[in-house]
């Protein structure tokens, strides 16, 4: 085994690694960036280099550097995680050229499996079942048209290099493939460095599983099972989960023994994910008439690992670790059982409700669920973040994976739901209670699964409500005045709690919810406090503080537990339920301020510039797209906020701009 390796990434995967290389007696060291220097993974390692600025390009892709630092500090290998440098043939080369053991597979094994169109060509001539598509080299956007009218749509645009979602664009008629398909190159030019792209036939009621399988030097490859993935945004996966629901033994064999086959078509060696889309020709109900197609091979660990581990009881990242030491597997293929049920959510600073817009800021508020790390665990948490980190625009949107372990699927269902409630995140927008309202669709829970299923469920999973505006106002009187009783003497003329010289007193309350005022008023009865919202009938209001923090409270027949974090003037409410926020407005404060910003359109987030599709003196409607930044990875279509005239375009493509700047001047009808 290694005495020291080094690893190639950051945030929640470096912590996760260095976690398995502490419990081996294996020393580690983190690389980070500017942005990085404070980070948890830098803190998480025995040993940290510095390696460049906070962008990827001038950090974590600056392999040169990253060797250096394996050199400068004795390490015998390096780990590269996932994303970044964990696909790239040159990188896994340039190891091997310094000395270094790549943790991972050998070049070749990545070279053969990192283009899309070159895998599916390898793979059909071995005979794995590929989707009706275009793989070719000729690049002509007319012949790339003309492939995708041949096919039939939908078709789906994907980038050859690309990975992770990037680089692919749904296409459903005919007249919307060219922007499109320049759409699509330009995310994957700026991702991927290369701009080739494959057109394939769009499965309908598409499953999206994938098989887990390892192999070592001494010719060994085995399978560990499948993941179903299919639940899925802008082509991301959201929830995977560890057995596929329905999967029959028959099919399980077959698909486990196709990607042993893949892998070793490649000579692969380590951790590696081959992907199929699963046609339902028969529908949810008939699991047994599912068919399979190879989509493509991942040669690295997947986010959505730790599933696997939790089925298995296995550690993944130490077999890495010791198949690269020249180890054999730890286990053949009839040691390996599948115990209950695992599904993991990715919990991700972005809006659902504004097409899961990216978010940045900083975690002001930030508690986790009672959990344990690796392998069986009922619930695991791993995370790259503490409290108080700040999630900037340079890296990925995810901020941590929840991970549950059932003895079935139901119990794994309820133990996720429960945990995420007990996940609390203020300071940016998370997709939390969106997970929540996915595992409460009908759909999921009966495991109607494809990857349009939130698509599908939409109704059920925006602009959701789960807690009404009484509970919420109610629960930020009554912090309001529990803060104000811990605050204030015993001198009962400056008491709130309901004494008063003449009888019943009131007060009013100015709140805002949901983007609309309420008024609450407050009535001081020598019985108690009674809370009258808008202009519905006075009813008691009662709380009490617990010793977590939380507040039990009382409400006319309304009675709920709610943890209430206060930032600002506005406050974040937490229950069983759901999850909801409002804000006490100082009437003073925001006295003679104007809630619009009549013509202005600006950036929701910082990022770069791509493209504007209007100029100045261009009549707009609602709706219509006037400009697409790239943020974290991902393009970005502005749209108009509603109808007008373009006075003026205030930046360049290719201009960077921060949240709130102002990208064009419009005038308003």
């Amino acid at each position: 085994m290694f005495k020291k390796i080094l690893i190639a990434n950051r945030g929640e995967i470096a912590c996760r690694v260095a976690a398995t290389a502490r419990r081996l007696g294996v020393q580690t060291v983190a690389v980070y960036s500017d942005a990085d220097a404070n980070a948890k993974h830098v803190a998480a390692c025995d040993e940290a280099i510095h390696i460049g600025g906070s962008a990827p390009k001038d950090s974590y892709l600056q392999w040169q550097r990253i060797i250096a630092a394996a050199q400068a500090t004795g390490a015998q290998a390096i780990h590269p995680g996932y994303g970044f440098l964990s696909e790239n043939e040159d990188f896994a080369n340039a190891c091997a050229a310094a000395g270094l053991v790549f943790i991972g597979p050998p070049a070749s094994a990545i070279q053969a499996m990192g283009l899309k169109a070159e895998s599916k060509r390898l793979m059909d001539k071995a005979g794995v079942p590929l989707v009706p598509g275009y793989q070719g080299e000729d690049q002509d956007p007319e012949l790339l048209q003309r492939e995708a009218d041949a096919i039939g749509y939908p078709v789906l645009i994907k980038a050859s290099a690309g990975g992770g979602g990037k680089g692919m664009r749904l296409v459903e008629k005919r007249e919307d493939f060219a922007a499109a398909l320049a759409s699509c190159q330009r995310e994957a030019i700026n991702s991927f460095g290369n701009d080739a792209v494959l057109v394939e036939k769009y499965v309908l009621r598409p499953r999206h599983i994938e098989i887990q399988v390892f192999g070592d030097t001494h010719g060994n490859c085995v399978y560990l099972f499948e993941r179903d993935c299919s639940v899925q945004r802008r082509h991301q996966k959201v929830l995977e989960e560890a057995p596929a629901p329905g999967m029959t033994e028959a099919l399980r064999r077959q698909m486990g023994e196709a990607a042993v086959a893949a892998a070793q078509a490649v000579g692969y060696v380590g951790a590696g994910t081959v992907e199929f889309i699963v046609e339902q020709p028969g529908g949810y109900e008939h699991p047994e008439q599912m068919k399979f197609y190879f989509m493509e091979m991942n040669t690295r660990l997947q986010v959505e690992h730790p599933v696997t581990e939790a089925i298995t009881g296995e550690d993944l990242v130490e077999w890495q670790l010791r198949v690269a030491a020249g180890q054999p597997l730890p286990k053949r293929q009839d040691e390996l059982r599948i115990i209950g049920h695992a599904i993991e959510a990715r919990i991700c600073a972005e809006n659902p409700d504004n097409q899961f817009l990216p978010a940045t800021g900083t975690l002001a508020i930030y508690r986790k669920p009672a959990h344990s790390a690796f392998a069986r665990s009922d619930i695991r948490f791993d995370d790259g973040v503490r409290e108080g980190d700040a999630i900037s625009p340079f890296y990925d949107s995810m901020i941590a994976k929840l991970i549950v372990h059932g003895d079935d699927r139901a119990q794994a269902l309820a133990r996720l739901d429960a945990a995420l409630a007990q996940t609390h995140i203020v300071g940016l927008a998370t997709n939390v209670q969106f997970l929540r309202y996915v595992l409460a669709s009908d759909a999921f829970a009966q495991a109607k699964l494809d990857t349009a299923l939130i698509e599908r469920e939409r109704e059920v999973l925006f602009n959701q409500d789960k807690l009404g505006l009484e509970l919420a106002v109610a629960a930020a009187v009554a912090q309001t005045v529990l803060t104000e009783q811990a605050q204030q003497s015993a001198d009962p003329f400056s008491r709130t709690d309901g004494f008063h010289s003449h009888g019943a007193a009131s007060r009013r309350i100015d709140l805002q919810y949901q983007g609309e005022p309420v008024v609450a008023t407050l009535r001081y009865a020598r019985d108690g406090l009674q809370l009258q919202v808008g202009t519905g009938d006075f009813q008691p209001l009662a709380a009490t503080l617990n010793d977590d923090g939380s507040m039990d409270l009382r409400f006319g027949s309304l009675r709920e537990r709610v943890f209430d974090y206060a930032l600002g003037e506005t406050e974040y409410l937490f229950t069983r339920r759901g999850a909801t926020q409002i804000t006490e407005l100082d009437v003073l404060a925001h006295a003679g301020q104007s809630g619009s910003e009549g013509g202005r359109l600006t950036a929701p987030m910082p990022g770069k510039v791509v493209s504007f599709a209007v100029k100045a003196g261009d009549k707009v409607t609602k709706g219509q797209p006037l400009a697409v930044m790239e943020a974290m990875k991902m393009e970005h279509t502005v749209a108009a906020p509603a109808d007008g005239e373009v006075v003026e375009l205030l930046f360049a493509p290719g201009d960077q701009v921060t949240e709130g700047d102002e990208l064009l001047s419009l005038k308003t009808a």
